[in-house]
């Protein structure tokens, strides 16, 4: 018989398991998150869960290293406490683009980190918008990827006129094609190179964009280096208004400067990653929570009910 439903915080995302706790209509279990004076991670769980679900949401983003072992910590420290499921919620999948061999002795990270979560005592990952779907065959235990387009479908829904949604590469077609299906528009994908790491050109478009609001879909801004150059030639190419769409905020390094003196008038990012004082920085930045989404597949999960009704 199976125990209660409890859901812990790591500390890259206590406000969006606050807004899930909230949907489901549970208290947050007390965690103590803190570091030694070595620098050592130090992690406690203040009630008991024996017998339990815990579900553990934590998105491995920066500080990248310091959230993975966090995250390790406390599926061990439930583990040793006999919850009856260590359940890990990871909205953000961190070394996620590192999922093959570049280079002849470059490592696998991403199959790496999986090993790293089942060993430390993971029985099942719900996470978001994996940037290869096949990252799930590097996992041992069920894996449910979620799709943040069911929730930003809504807001592009809204964006009045002729539309056409846009691949930022060839990588990403599928992406932009289901988007396309769901909103009854057209399709088109940038013809990108790229020489070196985060950096990147585009030479030209592949579709009709001339007097359409082009909405760039993509998993990840990280520099947004790819993201300024797809809005840059959209308009080249006679798109009436380029605006962007994309699950994952890392934005690191220049992205914000960037994203905020780009020709985007405005850019959908979700919840997966805290943004925090990032909006002040970039007034284009506007967010979709994925709160209700990550409740459901929570609560489908612990009552052993489908959750492949979310994958739309």
């Amino acid at each position: 018989m199976a125990g209660d439903m409890k859901i812990i915080s790591g500390s890259s995302s206590i406000a969006l398991t606050q807004s899930i706790c909230k949907l489901l209509n549970l208290k947050l279990t007390p965690v103590l998150l803190d570091t030694f004076s070595d620098g050592e991670i130090r992690v406690e769980v203040q009630e008991t869960v024996r017998g339990d679900d815990i579900f553990i949401v934590q998105s491995i983003c920066n500080p990248v290293n310091f959230n993975l072992m966090q995250t390790c910590l406390l599926m061990d420290a439930l583990k040793r406490s006999s919850a009856r499921r260590v359940l890990a919620v990871i909205p953000y999948y961190g070394y996620a683009r590192q999922d093959r061999k570049v280079s002849p002795r470059a490592p696998i990270s991403a199959k790496l980190v999986a090993d790293f979560l089942c060993v430390a005592g993971m029985h099942r990952l719900i996470t978001v918008d994996l940037h290869a779907g096949q990252i799930q065959g590097f996992f041992n235990v069920p894996v449910d990827n979620l799709f943040a387009a069911s929730v930003a479908l809504d807001y592009l829904r809204e964006i009045p006129g002729d539309i056409v949604i846009v691949s930022p590469d060839a990588g990403g077609v599928e992406r932009a094609r289901a988007y396309a299906k769901r909103l009854s528009a057209g399709l088109a994908i940038i013809d990108k190179r790229r020489d070196q790491p985060n950096l990147a050109s585009a030479t030209h478009v592949i579709g009709d964009v001339e007097g359409k609001t082009a909405i760039v879909v993509d998993d990840i801004i990280d520099t947004a280096g790819t993201m300024v150059v797809a809005a840059d030639v959209l308009l080249k190419y006679g798109a009436k208004e380029v605006i962007a769409c994309a699950t994952h905020p890392v934005l690191s390094g220049p992205a914000l400067d960037r994203l905020q003196n780009s020709k985007f008038s405005k850019i959908f990012v979700s919840d997966t990653i805290p943004i925090g004082d990032k909006l002040d920085r970039c007034a284009k930045l506007q967010v979709f929570s994925i709160a209700d989404l990550l409740a459901k597949a929570i609560l489908n999960t612990h009552t052993e009910s489908s959750v492949s009704e979310l994958f739309v």
